[in-house]
């Protein structure tokens, strides 16, 4: 089962630049072995009215990228991007928004000096 959990670990997402935020939640991925990752949450994003998620994988820099749904009773359901097609949308809408957080960080630097 996938499940949230409580998480004091900061990003540490790989990209070049800081993060003043941690992650309050992981998700516990179950693999096909039967052992457990445990992967923090960089981000919930939507594309094409579809929400999708981004974990960091503990061990690699690397960004998972599965669908996403939530339910009422705060469980949640990862689903598999199985086309090329989605998953290159998928990703192309992550690195975007990845890439407007570095701008915002920027941004706020930027207005920190001047102050």
């Amino acid at each position: 089962m996938t499940e949230f959990k409580d998480n004091e670990n900061t990003c540490g997402c790989g990209h070049d630049h800081d993060h003043d935020h941690d992650h309050a939640h992981t998700v516990t991925l179950e693999l096909e072995n039967g052992e457990e990752l445990e992967c923090p949450i960089i981000d919930i994003f939507e594309v094409n009215d579809k929400e999708y998620i981004a974990l960091l994988h503990p061990e690699e820099e690397i960004a998972l990228l599965y669908g996403f749904i939530e339910y009422e009773d705060d469980t949640i359901e990862l689903t598999e991007i199985v086309s090329d097609e989605e998953y290159e949308l998928v990703s192309e809408a992550f690195n975007e928004l990845l890439d407007s957080e570095d701008d915002d960080e920027e941004d706020d630097e930027d207005e920190d000096d001047e102050a």
